[in-house]
C-alpha cells in the first residue's frame, strides 16, 4: 500500500511522480554529453529505465521549459534541414544542478541499500 495516498496498486501514481521527478537529472546528464532536441532526449531516457509508455512527451517538454526558465538549460531553433527543431544545451548552472543531483542520488542510494539489506535479513529467515 502506498503511504502517500493509500493506493494498493503496485504501480501507484506516487511512483510515477517520483519517476517523473527523476527525469530532470537524467535530462541534465544527457545534455552534459551533447546538445539534443526534445525527441532525441525522450528516446534516450530509455537508458535510465524510462519506457516511451511511462509518460507523455509533453511532460518532458514541460521539464525542459521549466529548466530553461530557471537557467539550467538553454535552447535555440535549428532550421537548417527539414522541419525546425528546438535544440537544448546544458548551462553552467545546469552542470552545477546535475552535480547536486548526483550527490543527492548517491546519498539516497546508500540509504536504500541499507534499507534493502535490512529487509532481506528479515525475509531470509
Amino acid at each position: 500500500m502506498c503511504m502517500d495516498h493509500g493506493c494498493h496498486q503496485s504501480a501507484c501514481r506516487c511512483a510515477a511522480a517520483r519517476m517523473e521527478k527523476f527525469a530532470q537529472p537524467c535530462l541534465l546528464l544527457l545534455l552534459r554529453d551533447h546538445s539534443a532536441h526534445g525527441y532525441e532526449l525522450i528516446r534516450n531516457l530509455a537508458q535510465f529505465g524510462f519506457a516511451e509508455s511511462d509518460g507523455d512527451p509533453g511532460t518532458i517538454y514541460r521539464h525542459l521549459r521549466r529548466m530553461e526558465e530557471v537557467g539550467l538549460v538553454t535552447s535555440h531553433w535549428e532550421t537548417k534541414a527539414g522541419p525546425a527543431k528546438r535544440t537544448y544545451f546544458l548551462t553552467l548552472e545546469g552542470a552545477e544542478a546535475l552535480h547536486a543531483w548526483a550527490r543527492t542520488l548517491e546519498h539516497s542510494k546508500t540509504r536504500l541499500e541499507i534499507f534493502l539489506a535490512r529487509y532481506r535479513e528479515e525475509h531470509s529467515e
